[in-house]
């Protein structure tokens, strides 16, 4: 990739709901096109479904049925989406956000500026030896 490129974030957070804490990043994808990004999703709901509560489960389908064909036209359109599932105390949210990828610099047969020389790394100080 030479050039900026246009494509999808696509992260999984969980979240406990019987204590108040954060949503924990479980998963993140970089999907290249709208399909591919909502297949993210789709494959996860595939896997867990027959783990699900029956309520978790229906929602989850229904998702895949129904709720796929708007977030794919949601996405074609740039627009960001989010799928969530709740089984027990367990929140599962999927997110797939547009974004515009930037190429890496390379450095491979670059020179580094003359400056990258005089860099000295930074070493820790040792803790002294005690003796057992």
């Amino acid at each position: 990739m030479d050039k900026p490129q246009r494509g999808y974030w696509c992260e999984c957070w969980t979240q406990d709901l019987t204590v108040e804490t954060r949503p924990v990043l479980r998963a993140s994808f970089d999907a290249y096109s709208a399909p591919q990004a909502d297949r993210w999703v789709a494959v996860a709901l595939r896997t867990i479904s027959p783990a699900l509560d029956p309520d978790a489960s229906q929602d989850a389908w229904t998702w895949l049925y129904d709720g796929r064909i708007n977030t794919r036209k949601a996405l074609l359109r740039a627009e960001p989406c989010t799928v969530k599932i709740t089984q027990a105390h367990t929140r599962i949210t999927w997110t797939i956000r547009p974004v515009i990828f930037l190429p890496l610099a390379h450095r491979q047969g670059v020179e580094l500026p003359s400056c990258a020389r005089d860099f000295k790394p930074h070493t820790a100080p040792q803790a002294p030896h005690r003796p057992d």
